[in-house]
C-alpha cells in the first residue's frame, strides 16, 4: 500500500517514524547563538592557561574555591556540600553532596586534562654543531611531522636539591622567545624523508628542540654552547644541570586558541582532546545547585598513554573522594557501601570523538559518523576492530542518556572513531566500568585530533554542556 502514498504523505511518515540529526545553528535561537559564542570565549582563555595538567588543575581549583568548593582534606565541613580533591597536583575532583543518600548511587562525569606533546627527557641538554638543543620524549599518539618547524613553549615543574619548586612557562608571552624543532629542506629531502614511509622518514630521537646559539668563552672551552644555554636558564630560573632529572616539563604549541572562519564558528587551538569535556564538565558542576544524586566530577591524568600511574583513571582516586565525602556528610564510609555506591552509580566518560574530515571521508562509515556542529556525541563502544580493549555501554543506559538529552531539547549525535578495521581508541571508561556501574562515552567531535589545532565547533561546545547538565540534574 505504501507505494500509493502520496509525497507529503511520506513526508509525515518519514517524520514520524524516521530519524534524522539536527545541525545545532539550524535549531537555535538569537539568544541561545549569543550564549555559544559567550561560553566559547570562557572556553578559549581555558585552553591558554591550561596547556598541561598541573595548570589544569590550577585553574579549576581557584575555580572551584570562587564558587564555594572546600578542599575536603583540610576543612571539617561545607554547608554547600561543595568539595574539592587535588590528587599529586595532577588530577582533580569536584563533587557536590546530594538530597539522596551516596549509597543510592552518584552521577559521575570523568574527564582527562592530559595531551599529546613532547617532554623532555631526564638529561636534555646537549649542543652539536654549535648549536644548543633540549633533547624530547613523545607523550601519546602524535604525528611527528606535525610539531617541526613551528613556535613552541616550555612549560614545567623543576624540583630543586634543596626541595623548592620552581615553576616555568616560556613561549606564551609575546615579549617571550619561543623554541622549535628544525625540518629538512625539500631539495635534500628525497632519499631521508619524501620516499620513505612516514613512520619512518621522521624519527622521534630528531625531535629536538633548539635552544640557543652564543657560546660561553673562547673556542678552546668545549661544551661552550651548551653552557651558554645552561647560564641562561641558571640566571633567570637559579637552575642548574642536574635539577632537570627531577622535573616534569612539558613542549606544547605556543600561542592563544583562535576563532576559525569568517562567521568565528570554530576554534582552532592544542589540547582540545580532552580539555573540550573538562571544561565543559568543569562549567557544569559550577553552575549546579541542590542535585537530587550527589554530583562528582572526575579530571584525570595519564589517559593519552592509557590511564596509567598514581594519577591516572587506573588508580583508586575516585574511590578515596568518594569515602572522604561519605564521611565529610555524615554517611557510612564502609568499603561495602562504597562497592555498592559506585555499582549503582551512573557516569559519563567525557571525551572527544573524531569528526567526519570531508577531505579523508573514506576512514568514517558515514552513517555511522560524527559532525561538527551537530551537538553532543554519544558513542555506544570504544575499543577497536572487534571492539577490542571496549567499554560497550547497554540499551537501558543509552536508552536513559538519550531521553535526559531529548527531555531538556540536547542536540545530540552518535558516532564512532572510523571504520571499523581502520583503526580506534579507548578513553577511561573501562577503568570506571569495572566498579559495576554504568557509563558511557559523551563528548563533542573535533577535527585534527591529536595535532597541535584541533578544530572544535563552539556550537558544540555549548550543547555538550547543555548535556552535562541535563545528566547531573537528572
Amino acid at each position: 500500500m505504501s507505494k500509493y502514498l502520496k509525497k507529503n504523505e511520506v513526508d509525515d511518515l518519514n517524520a514520524k517514524i524516521g530519524h534524522q540529526y539536527k545541525l545545532v545553528w539550524d535549531v537555535i535561537d538569537a539568544v541561545e547563538t549569543k550564549a555559544v559564542f559567550d561560553l566559547s570565549e570562557k572556553y578559549k582563555l581555558f585552553l591558554d592557561k591550561a596547556k598541561t595538567e598541573r595548570e589544569a588543575v590550577a585553574f579549576i581549583q581557584k575555580q572551584a574555591a570562587q564558587n564555594g568548593f572546600v578542599d575536603i582534606d583540610i576543612e571539617k565541613n561545607s554547608s554547600t556540600g561543595k568539595f574539592y580533591k587535588i590528587h599529586r597536583s595532577k588530577a582533580i575532583a569536584l563533587g557536590i553532596a546530594g538530597k539522596s543518600p551516596i549509597l543510592s548511587g552518584m552521577h559521575i562525569i570523568a574527564s582527562h586534562i592530559d595531551s599529546p606533546r613532547l617532554d623532555l627527557k631526564q638529561n636534555p641538554i646537549y649542543e652539536k654543531e654549535k648549536i644548543a638543543f633540549f633533547k624530547t620524549h613523545y607523550y601519546g599518539g602524535i604525528k611527528k611531522y606535525q610539531w617541526l618547524v613551528r613556535p613552541l613553549a616550555i612549560h614545567g615543574t623543576i624540583i630543586k636539591n634543596n626541595q623548592e619548586t620552581v615553576n616555568i612557562c616560556i613561549g606564551e608571552s609575546d615579549n617571550d622567545p619561543v623554541f622549535t624543532i628544525a625540518d629538512l629542506l625539500p631539495h635534500l629531502a628525497a632519499k631521508i624523508q619524501t620516499n620513505k614511509k612516514i613512520s619512518e622518514a621522521f624519527e622521534a630521537e630528531k625531535l629536538n628542540i633548539i635552544i640557543g646559539s652564543i657560546p660561553i668563552g673562547d673556542e678552546k672551552i668545549k661544551k661552550r654552547f651548551k653552557t651558554g644555554a645552561l647560564k641562561h636558564i641558571f640566571d633567570k630560573y637559579d637552575i642548574v644541570e642536574e635539577d632537570f632529572t627531577s622535573a616534569e616539563i612539558e613542549v606544547v604549541p605556543a600561542g592563544k586558541a583562535r576563532d576559525i572562519g569568517f562567521d568565528r564558528s570554530l576554534i582552532g587551538a592544542y589540547g582540545q582532546d580532552d580539555r573540550i569535556c573538562a571544561f565543559t564538565s568543569l562549567e557544569t558542576i559550577l553552575n549546579i545547585n541542590n542535585p537530587k544524586a550527589t554530583s562528582i566530577v572526575m579530571f584525570f591524568d595519564k589517559e593519552e598513554i592509557g590511564s596509567e600511574g598514581n594519577t591516572g583513571a587506573k588508580s583508586r582516586f575516585l574511590e578515596d573522594f568518594i569515602s572522604d565525602m561519605q564521611i565529610k556528610t555524615g554517611q557510612d564510609a564502609s568499603e561495602r557501601v562504597l562497592r555498592k555506591a559506585l555499582i549503582n552509580s551512573s557516569a559519563i566518560s567525557a571525551d572527544v570523538n573524531a569528526a567526519l574530515d570531508p577531505d579523508f571521508q573514506n576512514v568514517h562509515e558515514k552513517r555511522n559518523a560524527a559532525r561538527l556542529g551537530y551537538g553532543i556525541c554519544i558513542k555506544k563502544f570504544t575499543g577497536s576492530r572487534g571492539k577490542a580493549g571496549a567499554s560497550d555501554a547497554s540499551a537501558e543506559y543509552l536508552g536513559k542518556i538519550r531521553h535526559i538529552f531529548n527531555d531538556s531539547n540536547i542536540i545530540w549525535q552518535t558516532g564512532e572513531l572510523g571504520k571499523v578495521d581502520q583503526g580506534g581508541g579507548g578513553t577511561v571508561a573501562k577503568f570506571l566500568a569495572k566498579y559495576g556501574m554504568d557509563i558511557l562515552d559523551c563528548g563533542p567531535c573535533i577535527l585534527a585530533m591529536h595535532s597541535p589545532m584541533e578544530i572544535s565547533s563552539k556550537a558544540d561546545v555549548y550543547m555538550t554542556y547543555k548535556g552535562y547538565k541535563a545528566f547531573l540534574l537528572s
